[in-house]
């Protein structure tokens, strides 16, 4: 049985999960890094923003995307 935190949280995914998320492919990619760019002109550097924490989390999720799927440009 879920905890009740979760049990709280459930109804609210539905929304949560369409911007919080690991991007599969390159469309789900672009969305998550122009949420990103969105959150960054939101919040700024304010750690004690209320969305702080989502985009330090969208940050790293789209971080793991590119370690897996982009290939770094190495000079010749």
């Amino acid at each position: 049985m879920l905890d009740t935190k979760f049990q709280k949280a459930a109804p609210h995914w539905t929304v949560v999960s369409e911007f919080l998320y690991y991007p599969h492919n390159e469309a789900e990619y672009q969305k998550s890094v122009q949420l990103l760019d969105d959150l960054i002109d939101a919040v700024g550097e304010d750690e004690n923003h209320p969305l702080a924490s989502l985009m330090e989390i969208l940050g790293l999720l789209i971080e793991k995307y590119e370690d897996e799927h982009v290939q770094e440009i190495t000079e010749i």
